[in-house]
């Protein structure tokens, strides 16, 4: 017995599609890749903590301030993908320092590749 629901007045839902779940899942690998290099990198104790901690917060302040849904910081479409850009750059570092290159490259080819593909559908 399926329930169709009916419109609510006043409500607007946003249509989730493919590449909305891909950006998710890579934001979820990106902060995920930021903390275990954080914490598995060969720093000593008290900066792995810091570190493991305190990348994968600031991506999630980055992506909260400008490329949310409903951002704080409402920036021009080239800024926000500026800002998008670094953040997958600082997470290919990541795993390049962790001598996983090949893991690397192909998070940078998804994250740009969802990404160009999102900025396009939201500029036109």
């Amino acid at each position: 017995m399926s329930q169709e629901t009916a419109p609510v007045p006043g409500v607007d839902r946003p249509n989730i599609t493919a590449i909305d779940i891909v950006r998710v899942i890579v934001l979820v690998v990106a902060i995920g890749t930021l903390a275990l290099w954080g914490f598995a990198a060969t720093w000593p104790l008290p900066w792995n903590v810091v570190l493991g901690i305190g990348a994968p917060v600031v991506v999630l302040l980055l992506w909260a301030l400008f490329l949310s849904p409903r951002p704080v910081l409402r920036l021009h479409p080239f800024l926000r993908a500026v800002v998008e850009l670094l953040i997958y750059v600082g997470v290919t570092i990541a795993w390049w320092l962790m001598d996983q290159p090949l893991i690397g490259l192909g998070f940078a080819v998804v994250a740009v590749g969802a990404g160009v593909i999102s900025g396009r559908r939201s500029l036109g």
